[in-house]
């Protein structure tokens, strides 16, 4: 008679997976309470009775067997996330099994629908109007469109929020408190609620209300002065770092926070700032600065504390070299003497002896190995260094790589049917392999507002006539 929308799906989450067990004591008692929540406790068990998938082919096993739950089942995530931060940490939470509600703007939507070309092809190889972008990484999301800038759309975010338990944002700071929507704001009425706030520099600081972007960050939290030629300009990092690790660590936040309350029954606010974030992933760099107070200089594509661990030159192009200590070091010479017997002679020197010498004759080592490597093609030093463990590997574009044996084995493309398109579109499948509550892929990237009258009916309560009249005011 006491449970509360969010401890009955937290506990038909524990239920479920003894449903699908073999028949026994712990099935009936699973059976019995389930029928004693009965027709009251329905909308708070829709997690676990959802439609038949949206995506019923896929070219990857996980998640695909019958029944299979992923470990987030039965907890409902309200997304105020657009770009990239925020989508790839919600995306994360959907491919666990968690429902997530994408709130988009209307007529409008994430503005990562409109960061094309390229978009996803049509059977005959036009384009469609899905960008590329948006695709991979709004999986498992339904779309509602949301204008919350509305009196009536502040009301419906509180709605959804009576069955939801993670609310995730990523607006300036002290957008969502202009509308009431808050942490401060909803915490009072919503106790439980696990807030994520994702930011370029945090709720507090002096720079709170400034923007942020993934190449500014990366400015600002020192990445570019460590990255590029020792005589180039100071150059980002290839992707966008700064975002796609804090939306990581805004999903360790909240599963940290989900497990607060589960042991307290209290909410809190997460507060993710990028730049926090990228100070952290400083690791090495930072302590050899603080350790020294020495700026370091740009390498290239050496490292700092490693030598040689860094791109190599072969006779027909370049691969790269990991030697991490003195044993593997040991064994590249062993390979590098078939190619000039008079590398053995550099294991008796005491600049390339032990791992700090190799460092602190950084030039002279490098300059060394260099003309050794050279004497061999890739595919050469690639064969004999895999044969004595020693790291190495060709540098792939991004066509090897999706063609690359393992990563087929680890089944990191996926196959995604899309009601828009002639034939599914090939993504990029989640990192995450669990062996016994697989990820899920439930449902494609979503057309703007696909779901937002179902939602608005089975989650928030509103009947037919509600849902038009709100979407006669502009609050959906």
């Amino acid at each position: 008679q006491v449970c509360t929308p969010t401890t009955q799906r937290l506990l038909l989450l524990h239920l479920c997976p003894l449903l699908r067990g073999s028949p026994g004591p712990h099935g009936t008692l699973a059976m019995l309470v389930m029928a004693v929540l009965g027709r009251r406790a329905s909308a708070a068990v829709q997690p676990c009775r959802r439609k038949a998938p949206l995506l019923i082919r896929c070219n990857s096993s996980a998640g695909a067997t019958a029944g299979a739950l992923g470990p987030l089942t039965g907890v409902r995530v309200l997304d105020f996330t657009r770009v990239l931060a925020g989508p790839s940490c919600t995306q994360i939470l959907g491919d666990m099994g968690a429902e997530v509600i994408k709130l988009e703007r209307p007529g409008a939507g994430d503005d990562t629908r409109a960061f094309a070309p390229p978009f996803l092809p049509k059977n005959n190889g036009d384009p469609s109007h899905v960008s590329a972008y948006f695709a991979g990484i709004n999986r498992n999301k339904s779309s509602v469109t949301l204008n919350y800038t509305k009196a009536e759309g502040q009301q419906v975010v509180r709605r959804l929020l009576q069955n939801s338990d993670i609310l995730v944002e990523n607006f300036k700071t002290g957008t969502l408190d202009k509308y009431g929507l808050g942490y401060t704001d909803l915490k009072k009425e919503f106790p439980k609620l696990v807030y994520c706030s994702i930011t370029g520099f945090g709720h507090s600081g002096p720079y709170k209300s400034r923007p942020g972007y993934d190449a500014l960050v990366q400015a600002m939290g020192g990445i570019m002065s460590v990255t590029g030629e020792p005589d180039g300009e100071p150059m980002k990092v290839g992707l966008s770092v700064c975002d796609l690790v804090a939306g990581m660590h805004g999903v360790m936040g909240i599963l940290a926070a989900l497990r607060h309350v589960t042991v307290s029954g209290q909410g809190q606010h997460v507060d993710i700032s990028m730049l926090d974030v990228t100070t952290a992933l400083l690791a090495n760099q930072g302590m050899n600065y603080l350790a020294t107070r020495k700026v370091p200089a740009r390498l290239g594509n050496q490292h700092p504390n490693i030598v040689p661990y860094q791109v190599m030159p072969a006779s027909d192009g370049h691969f790269i070299l990991s030697v991490g200590n003195d044993p593997t070091f040991e064994r590249f010479i062993a390979v590098a003497k078939q190619a000039d017997p008079t590398a053995e002679e550099l294991l008796s020197d005491p600049r390339f002896k032990t791992a700090v010498a190799r460092v602190e004759n950084r030039q002279v080592v490098t300059e060394r190995c260099n003309q050794l490597t050279k004497m061999r093609s890739v595919a050469w030093w690639l064969e004999h260094l895999e044969k004595n463990t020693v790291g190495c590997s060709r540098i792939m574009n991004l066509e090897e790589v999706f063609d690359d044996p393992h990563v087929k084995a680890r089944e990191m493309l996926l196959d995604m049917k899309m009601d828009s398109l002639d034939k599914p579109a090939t993504v990029i499948a989640s990192p995450f392999k669990f062996a016994e509550t697989p990820v899920t892929y439930r449902k494609p990237p979503p057309e703007l507002g696909e779901h937002t009258d179902d939602i608005l009916r089975s989650v928030a309560g509103y009947s037919e006539a509600e849902v038009a009249d709100l979407r006669a005011k502009g609050a959906v």
